[in-house]
């Protein structure tokens, strides 16, 4: 399978079947702050132009605004021009569908470059001028992955990142496989990935990201490590099954200790009620027996002996 197979069909299961992972990139990348449970709404990524139909990886809306991800992992010269062909017809299409065909709002854009070089562009731009003279600059931004280190990813929550935190090493695999230190620190590195993602499910209260997220990890692991297998078996038991099983038992013990503590709770509670009740109760009595003139001492004397009995 093709670069391009592999690392496209990460991505798109990522944006179909998680899509508020889009949340925590768009902060980053554009410099919102939405909460992480703002609705994410996709729209769609098949558009018509003159050179017939053309699909982007994903077009959505958060809050009031329209965005636009490509996935590359590398860059071409042609990008920039594929971006703003992108956008037009997006901006187009949502024109026509909102009614207002006289004003054209191109979404924000960003391009994520699974691989780059110290060549590979900040910033996107194509200059469009008109018949008249007048010109605009079209922006598109770029997000380079290989910038982010795994404890960024994990820390700001671009888990959209993290199935391709490896590709930073895939220049040096067969160097990291005969080396047993550069080994042991790939695997911590691992290890750091597992954890994060053990902490979030935790946090999160569910396994379902945790497995998926592996799933694609390793999906992108196992094709980067075909030629290299002693690694992939190291890095895939660091990754693997045995993630799922820790957190499954985690989460488990959680739950029995808030059972626990709940019923402590009650049991503290049902306590206190009983012992409230007795010395009213006890409190009570005492009150009628002066009214009927029993002596003070003898009431006082009569008290604690039923206290002491109970």
């Amino acid at each position: 399978m093709a670069d391009s197979a592999v690392f496209d069909s990460v991505f798109k299961t990522m944006i179909h079947k998680m899509p508020q992972l889009i949340v925590p990139f768009v902060n980053e990348s554009f410099g919102r702050t939405y909460p992480r449970d703002t609705p994410v709404v996709q729209l769609n990524d098949e558009h018509q132009t003159v050179r017939g139909t053309i699909v982007d990886d994903s077009v959505f809306r958060v809050g009031h605004k329209i965005y636009h991800i490509e996935c590359q992992s590398t860059h071409d010269s042609n990008m920039a021009v594929r971006m703003i062909e992108y956008d037009f017809a997006i901006a187009l299409e949502q024109t026509l569908a909102e009614g207002a065909p006289f004003e054209v709002n191109l979404p924000e854009s960003c391009v994520m470059y699974l691989r780059s070089t110290s060549s590979t562009p900040d910033m996107l731009e194509v200059k469009v001028n008109s018949p008249e003279g007048d010109s605009l600059i079209y922006h598109a931004r770029v997000v380079k992955v290989q910038s982010y280190s795994t404890s960024q990813m994990l820390q700001k929550r671009l888990l959209i990142m993290l199935p391709y935190f490896l590709m930073r090493y895939e220049r040096v695999l067969g160097q990291i496989q005969g080396d047993d230190v550069r080994t042991a620190q790939l695997i911590a590195e691992c290890s750091e990935v597992r954890s994060g993602l053990e902490r979030m499910a935790v946090e999160d209260g569910g396994t379902t990201q945790l497995q998926e997220m592996v799933e694609l990890i390793l999906k992108v692991s196992d094709y980067l490590l075909d030629s290299y297998e002693d690694l992939r078996r190291k890095v895939d038991a660091a990754m693997g099954g045995e993630v799922l099983e820790l957190l499954t038992d985690k989460l488990a013990k959680a739950e029995q200790a808030e059972k626990e503590a709940r019923e402590r709770g009650l049991q503290q509670g049902l306590e206190q009620g009983l012992e409230q009740g007795r010395d009213q109760g006890m409190d009570r009595l005492a009150a009628a027996l002066a009214e009927k003139g029993v002596d003070k001492d003898l009431i006082a004397s009569t008290i604690e002996a039923l206290k002491s009995q109970a």
